[in-house]
């Protein structure tokens, strides 16, 4: 079929708002790297803009040394793993079990996941639950309660309710039980969807931080969030001070932080891209 002037200015126009747009949510991020990159004379001055100017690698080799830094980030990436895959295991589970048309009162179930889409648990009575559990000032207090989510469950419920039924005949006929057909055909054929779901858990668990600031008090389990939170927000802290009176600029030091706090979850992206971008594509129409 011929292409016509008017579909090839379409498509030229919408690839020129996305790449607009595109550029627009990428340019602080570039903003934040050229300023952590630059030489403090040129970031005083405010010539620096999407490009550093004086490169140097001054800061990074600073913040690298601090042990609080590193401390903040392995109990990230711990809570970060670990709390996605207990996300991961019990949601996928109870979805699992919604997708079986043969289990009992499934329905009603349901009517309670999806009510909590629109009350959420008050603070307080989440405080008091946390407490009472012995999970108070624990790193469990940050991965526990989120264990089970609404959205995630709905969705892969839906997912698990598009494989056929065939397949999971054929696994009870070779006398696999209930949690072999989940754990070898009903879970390797829902990648997409765990990869989907484990990247947002993921990257909410890694930016959270209104969960440890209320039910962590030791300085030793604070994750890489509250660690940064409190050397931006509060400038007299002494991490803060260390490094300013090595006369690096606080709008250099707080740069450096912010990639340094950011660019881990933005490594694990590309290695889930294949199958967030089919998961995303859930619900979309099939030929």
């Amino acid at each position: 079929m011929p292409v016509y002037r008017s579909e090839r200015l379409f498509q030229f126009l919408n690839a020129l708002f996305f790449v607009v747009v595109g550029f627009l949510m990428l340019a602080p991020m570039l903003h934040v790297l050229a300023v952590s990159l630059s030489s403090t004379e040129f970031v005083d001055a405010g010539q620096v803009y999407l490009w550093p100017k004086g490169l140097t690698f001054f800061i990074y080799e600073h913040i690298f040394g601090q042990k609080t830094l590193w401390r903040a980030l392995g109990v990230s990436v711990y809570i970060t793993v670990l709390g996605t895959l207990i996300y991961l295991a019990f949601t996928s589970t109870l979805a699992y079990a919604l997708s079986r048309p043969y289990m009992p009162k499934r329905a009603l179930i349901m009517k309670g996941i999806v009510i909590t889409f629109i009350f959420s648990v008050p603070l307080i009575p989440h405080f008091l639950i946390v407490h009472y559990l012995g999970m108070t000032n624990t790193l469990w207090a940050l991965m526990i309660p989120g264990a089970i989510g609404a959205f995630g469950v709905i969705l892969m419920k839906t997912f698990f309710q598009g494989i056929s039924s065939e397949i999971f005949d054929a696994g009870y006929i070779d006398g696999c039980s209930e949690f072999g057909i989940f754990l070898r055909i009903a879970a390797p054929l829902s990648l997409p969807s765990f990869a989907t779901m484990g990247l947002f858990h993921a990257v909410g668990q890694w930016n959270a931080y209104f969960g440890a600031l209320i039910f962590i008090r030791s300085k030793e389990l604070f994750p890489i969030q509250i660690v940064l939170r409190g050397m931006i927000v509060n400038e007299n802290s002494p991490d803060f001070k260390l490094l300013t009176d090595m006369h690096i600029t606080p709008e250099t030091l707080k740069s450096g932080i912010v990639i340094f706090a950011t660019l881990p979850i933005i490594i694990v992206y590309p290695f889930l891209q294949k199958y967030f971008v089919k998961g995303a594509q859930l619900g979309s129409l099939k030929e």
